[in-house]
């Protein structure tokens, strides 16, 4: 159990990143200072800095989560199991649940559009793909005999990009979440099928 330190420290940080997000959104991410993101959590830019180095880290506050469910998915996989099997599962469960990383549900659209406006979390976006490409086949290389964890890695990222990309798309187009799941999930298992010709 964590203590209170750590709740508290937790807590603080989920104030910073939901206050801020909301502002992002209403706002847009360029016109939001630390400043006034710090005033509005009640709390100093020294602390807001302490736990997000960048602003942009503040508004992609779940990529530490994204890194963790990767390596979970591939080091916990059954044993007759492959990374990329191990990936796909975890791809199709989080689209099924509507989780904030990897699913659909109608008030995301919000949240992608702020990317989409701003260079700075596009950039980020970008980099925050190369990071998880990285602990994937980290994680791969630790788990399997794959000659090549990092060309495995970057096949499985790119490709999930390219789909979840479309469903994006979808929604800022005025698709609901519930037309796009079925469909992203059906995508998935199509893209994955295909890797898996050449990828076990």
């Amino acid at each position: 159990m964590a203590s209170l330190r750590e709740r508290k420290k937790a807590e603080t940080r989920q104030r910073i990143t939901d206050v801020a997000t909301l502002m992002f959104v209403a706002r847009g991410f360029d016109n939001v200072s630390i400043a006034e993101i710090a005033e509005a959590a009640d709390v100093s830019k020294v602390t807001v800095f302490n736990y997000f180095p960048r602003k942009e880290d503040i508004f992609f506050d779940r990529e530490p989560q994204a890194q963790e469910l990767l390596t979970t998915a591939v080091r916990d996989r059954e044993t007759d199991e492959s990374p990329v099997q191990a990936v796909r599962r975890l791809f199709i469960r989080q689209a099924e649940q509507g989780h904030p990383l990897g699913g659909f549900q109608d008030r995301f659209v919000a949240f992608w559009r702020t990317v989409l406006d701003s260079a700075a979390l596009r950039a980020r976006a970008r980099e925050g793909m190369d990071e998880l490409t990285a602990c994937l086949a980290k994680a791969i290389a630790e788990t399997s005999d794959d000659p090549s964890p990092d060309v495995t890695a970057a096949v499985i990222m790119a490709t999930f990009r390219a789909v979840f990309a479309r469903g994006i798309a979808r929604m800022s187009a005025g698709s609901t979440a519930a037309e796009v799941t079925a469909d992203h999930v059906a995508a998935i298992n199509r893209a994955f099928d295909r890797l898996a010709g050449g990828i076990s």
